[in-house]
């Protein structure tokens, strides 16, 4: 029969159907040699396998790879180590949680006030502590990223932390009350009796000083401690608003009282009184500085008035000319007339001048212009009926007698023009033996026209209509200086028989 199927190794197992068997072999005796009865031992045996390779390099290469991308991959997030911000360390995190660690370390830092402050204990967190947290972190990060050998156990990322001053002293009040007396702020106010803005000087108070306390939290944080003694008792409190601030807007505010008003160009047409002004401005402390404040619906009160204030007629010129048109004198100046313009949002717009330290608000106008009149005037001198004739435009003004040169002294004929003009003046000589043997002193209202022929007044006769000089035109002094007024200099002068 085959025994091929009845024998099997002792501890061999029944495979599973479709399994090729395990191939077997021939067992002989321990020594090699038949058995003593002659017979035939047989056994089955499953052939010993062939040895499998080892993996074990596999599997450590798939370990340092892992790590590798897993170092990688951190490398690419956190932050490089060694690194501080403030103090506070944030290697080997990433910038989120860089920033919460520095939050929390500032936030949890202790105080505790020495002294008046009996050892009261106030956090960052009450005092209202602050840093830039998450850009410090993300500065941090993009300066120091772990892969960046370089930058392991880099220098100490600066950054400022401060206090809330609002919270900080209320946290301060509440735990040392005894630290606290408040400075008083100086003051500037309108005084009625000068006229002008005095300051009212402010007064020292106490307080802890949170600048200080502020410089310590930083030390601390810097050197990596949450903890920090700090005196509780009174600093010098200073006023938020000094004597010197308070000098200074005062000083503003007395240079504007000089100029305050509204101005047609350079004119200030409408001066604002200091009192009036002082009603429209009031200084108030915004924060612990001087603003000036302007009331706007005092100045608007004020333009509603304007217009006529600024209204002005136009005032027409005169002037006296020659036949060629050419100015000798201005009788009368010119003025442009002019009236108010569009004031709409002039109380807002003068208002933030005032605001700003400026007191000269330019108001806009429309003019009106003037009109000038030219008055063309020549005096005739009618050498025989001894009359001069004034005229104006080509009409005579007045006429009236004279006395002009006689015999050789003759007046000459010609036309000529008013040279040199003088009020009083001696003619003649003093020494009668000489030329031209005759000495008037004191002659009034001398006007030249012809080399040495002048009009003038004449006190030593009255008998006009007959020629009685060395060559001038004498007439009663009141019409001389009636005739001095009249004609200015370059007035055309026609003499003739």
């Amino acid at each position: 029969m085959c025994v091929t199927d009845l024998i099997s190794a002792p501890d061999a197992k029944a495979g599973a159907p479709g399994d090729t068997p395990a191939p077997t072999e021939v067992l002989t005796s321990i020594d090699g040699a038949p058995p003593a009865d002659g017979t035939q031992s047989l056994a089955w045996v499953p052939v010993e396998p062939k040895p499998k390779k080892k993996r074990l390099a596999l599997w450590i290469g798939i370990g340092l790879g892992v790590f590798a991308l897993g170092a990688g991959a951190a490398s690419a997030i956190l932050i490089a180590p060694g690194t501080t911000v403030a103090g506070i360390p944030v290697g080997w995190l990433t910038p989120g949680a860089a920033a919460d660690a520095v939050d929390a370390h500032l936030a949890g830092t202790e105080i505790t006030l020495t002294g008046d402050g009996e050892g009261a204990v106030l956090t960052g967190a009450d005092l209202g502590a602050s840093i830039d947290a998450a850009a410090l972190a993300d500065k941090a990060f993009a300066e120091r990223p772990l892969w960046n050998l370089g930058a392991w156990m880099g220098d100490p990322i600066a950054a400022d932390i401060t206090l809330d001053p609002a919270k900080a002293e209320s946290a301060l009040r509440a735990a040392v009350p005894s630290s606290f007396d408040d400075p008083v702020d100086a003051g500037v106010s309108f005084d009625a009796t000068s006229g002008t803005y005095v300051i009212t000087p402010g007064e020292a108070g106490t307080a802890i000083d949170i600048e200080a306390l502020t410089a310590a939290i930083v030390g601390t944080v810097a050197d990596g401690r949450k903890n920090l003694d700090f005196p509780g008792g009174p600093a010098e409190a200073l006023p938020a608003v000094s004597d010197d601030d308070a000098t200074a807007t005062a000083g503003t505010l007395n240079s504007m009282l000089t100029t305050i008003g509204f101005y047609v160009g350079t004119e200030r047409t409408v001066p604002v009184a200091p009192a009036v002004a002082a009603t429209w401005l009031k200084v108030i402390d915004v924060d612990g500085k001087l603003v000036i404040e302007a009331d706007r619906a005092a100045i608007q009160a004020a333009v509603d008035g304007l217009a006529p204030l600024i209204h002005r007629p136009p005032v027409n010129a005169q002037a006296v000319v020659n036949s060629s048109g050419s100015v000798l004198e201005e009788l009368t100046t010119g003025v442009t007339g002019r009236d108010l313009g569009d004031v709409s949002g002039a109380a807002d717009d003068f208002a933030e001048l005032l605001e700003g330290g400026e007191a000269v608000f330019t108001v806009p106008v429309t003019e009106t212009p003037f009109v000038t009149a030219t008055l063309h005037r020549r005096i005739d001198v009618n050498l025989s009926n001894q009359t001069v004739t004034v005229l104006e435009n080509g009409a005579a003004v007045d006429s009236w007698e004279v006395s002009s040169g006689a015999g050789e002294f003759a007046t000459h004929t010609g036309s000529f023009a008013v040279g040199w003009k003088t009020t009083s003046q001696n003619m003649g000589n003093r020494d009668l033996t000489q030329a031209p043997f005759y000495f008037q002193p004191d002659i009034k209202w001398v006007m030249y026209f012809n080399g040495d022929e002048a009009f003038h007044g004449v006190y030593w006769h009255s008998n006009w209509g007959t020629p009685m000089s060395h060559g001038c035109v004498g007439m009663p002094e009141w019409r001389a200086a009636w005739l001095f007024d009249w004609a200015p200099e370059g007035t055309e002068v026609n003499v003739h028989y």
